[in-house]
């Protein structure tokens, strides 16, 4: 049995509070420790792990609207808003990419002298928040495709960039610990360049939705569940938009030139309720009748 609007939304918002919860666990082990062993690298790390929970903020708040029903002003339901809401993940990784980037930078060409401080422990926790990250990760992904939600599957994208970056920031580490401590400004802007990838990724996903792309590339899959109904002649002109879980379609149908308007009618309702059923991530159906020609 499919849970209610308020019941999805929920289970969403409940992957969101407990992957906040970890993600700032770890920001703040990182940061604490980078500064104090004045490691940039994992310091700049640390500062992406708190811009994954600010991205959960962002989800919590997206979730908030998506949930409302419909209404006057919203007859379409407000589903996108978690679609539009993902690009504030975005926008928060590219902030925080430009500003990593500018601080590694400025350190790559106007070096210090404060030399980081690197032992065991400095590998310890980036390995133990690594294999925080790698769950939460796996769980927010697989929750995501699970209950179709773009929040969480962009939220997993900007986990999984953390990852990358804390693979750097390790190689960092032993780099800085046999001698070579201007590794560190420059792991500090692969790290930055990581993140305004995930940022892109992001983008180009949730654009796609609220900009119509075809939500079902394969018409075939429609077109063969149409043409399987009883009276109808030829379908064509098969458009798809929306979201993976909220798909509209829309359709130019034939039909005998004869046929009673009634019929026809009928015929509409039963493609509406056989494409809903084999494909139920479609939410909407609109049929446009046409007459065919006897050739």
């Amino acid at each position: 049995m499919e849970p209610s609007i308020e019941g999805h939304y929920n289970n969403i918002r409940r992957v969101l509070l407990l992957t906040l919860a970890l993600n700032w666990i770890t920001a703040l082990v990182k940061i604490l420790y980078g500064l104090f062993t004045r490691c940039e690298s994992m310091s700049a790390d640390g500062f992406h792990s708190l811009s994954d929970g600010a991205s959960n903020i962002v989800g919590i708040i997206g979730i908030h609207f998506a949930c409302q029903p419909v209404d006057k002003n919203h007859p379409y339901g407000h589903k996108k808003y978690e679609t539009f809401f993902s690009l504030g993940i975005a926008a928060l990784l590219f902030i925080l990419a430009f500003n990593l980037l500018k601080e590694g930078t400025h350190h790559l060409f106007f070096p210090h002298t404060i030399v980081a401080r690197v032992d065991f422990k400095s590998f310890i926790i980036m390995l133990a928040t690594m294999s925080v990250n790698l769950w939460v990760m796996h769980y927010e992904h697989k929750e995501g495709v699970k209950l179709r939600s773009d929040i969480l599957v962009s939220d997993a994208m900007h986990t999984k960039a953390d990852i990358f970056t804390s693979i750097s920031v390790i190689i960092s580490l032993i780099v800085i610990k046999i001698g070579f401590s201007l590794i560190d400004p420059i792991v500090t802007i692969v790290i930055s360049l990581f993140i305004a990838h995930a940022g892109y990724d992001i983008i180009k996903k949730s654009s796609a939705v609220l900009c119509d792309t075809a939500a079902i590339l394969d018409v075939k899959q429609i077109s063969d569940i149409v043409l399987g109904i009883k009276g109808v002649r030829t379908c064509h002109k098969i458009r798809t938009r929306g979201r993976p879980d909220d798909i509209y379609v829309d359709m130019h149908v034939q039909v005998s030139s004869g046929m009673h308007v009634d019929y026809a009618h009928k015929i509409s309702y039963s493609i509406e309720e056989a494409l809903k059923k084999n494909i139920p991530q479609i939410t909407d159906v609109v049929v446009h009748i046409e007459p065919k020609e006897k050739s």
